[in-house]
């Protein structure tokens, strides 16, 4: 599965899911008629955050993290299991 299609499977606005035992709120904006988005989760029980942007231009996708390595976000992506 792609990174686009994982990203659009979660819902818009809030949302919930577990990465292995841990459990993150997600919250996901869109903009731009859907070539560009916000995500963000936190982990509920401590202090693990994901934050990053995905743009789609008329080139090409890609990922921009914020301040954080672009293996953590796809690793994230990859592994979170949506409520």
């Amino acid at each position: 599965m792609t990174v686009l299609a994982i990203i659009k499977k979660i819902p818009e606005g809030y949302s919930e899911g577990f990465l292995n035992t841990t459990k993150y709120s997600i919250t996901k904006n869109t903009f731009n008629d859907g070539t560009s988005f916000k995500i963000f989760g936190r982990e509920l029980k401590g202090n693990n955050f994901i934050s990053f942007n995905y743009y789609i231009t008329s080139k090409k996708e890609f990922i921009k993290p914020c301040e954080m390595p672009e293996e953590k976000v796809i690793h994230f992506l990859k592994n979170i299991e949506l409520l």
